[in-house]
């Protein structure tokens, strides 16, 4: 996936004009969700979709395994050859072909017909793999819409019915939001809530010392009694998974 401004390509690729368009439907409410931009292509065979995959570069494709006369499994093959790195997720009505799905390195497997649930699941893991520092949350603020990168985020507060995020430039956004819906959009392993009002980005802490997760710039940022020993948990696995490369 590319660097810079990140945009996925997803494909699906389903031989049933209904089936396409429900999938399609459960796929913009996660892109909606998770704030993550993408274009969708269509197919409705196989060959079409190999047609296009040769010209440009999927991130993610949807693949019924039985369209007509085509085999999505076969299809799959014919994608590794040349693309051994696309998210592959197989739609079928069964899992009969779970060892050939295995053997073209499937990421997942989604049953007919998929739920929102389903899919939400399936998201949470894909936006694990993402480009870290490409990802972004989409707020609306009080001069209009604001775009901000995880690593632009110190951390943020609720009060008064509002979010206050702080930012690494110094300045700050406000938006009208529940602290439940804004930690949902931030489903990242940098971002850590310290009580039911405030939500740090581990990335810019420097230490923690019990009480409070000291920030590179020296803010300190308060964590509940209750959430200490969980901090120190996450601090310490956020900085071994950076040591890991993760």
């Amino acid at each position: 996936m590319s660097k810079g401004e990140f945009s996925m390509q997803i494909a699906i690729v389903e031989d049933i004009t209904s089936e396409r368009e429900h999938l399609k439907a459960e796929l913009d409410v996660q892109l909606a969700r998770l704030s993550l931009n993408a274009v969708t292509f269509e197919y409705a065979s196989g060959s079409d979709f190999l047609a296009a995959a040769g010209k440009e570069r999927f991130d993610l494709v949807f693949l019924d395994i039985y369209m007509g006369n085509e085999n999505g499994v076969d299809t799959a093959r014919a994608l590794r050859r040349f693309d051994e790195d696309c998210m592959l997720v197989f739609t079928t009505t069964s899992t009969d072909h779970a060892l050939e799905g295995f053997r073209v390195r499937a990421f997942h497997y989604l049953v007919k017909p998929c739920t929102e649930a389903d899919m939400a699941a399936l998201f949470d893991e894909i936006i694990k793999r993402l480009p870290a520092d490409d990802r972004y949350i989409e707020v609306n603020a009080a001069g209009g819409p604001v775009r901000l990168r995880f690593r632009e985020i110190l951390y943020a507060e609720h009060h008064q019915h509002q979010i206050y995020i702080y930012r690494t430039d110094g300045q700050e956004t406000v938006v009208r939001q529940t602290f439940r819906e804004f930690c949902a959009s931030l489903a990242d392993g940098r971002f850590f809530p310290c009580s039911r009002g405030v939500i740090v980005n581990l990335e810019h802490a420097r230490d923690f010392d019990g009480a409070d997760f000291i920030l590179k710039n020296g803010k300190r940022v308060p964590v509940s009694r209750d959430l200490a020993k969980a901090a120190r948990m996450a601090f310490g696995d956020f900085l071994f998974g950076r040591r890991d490369g993760r």
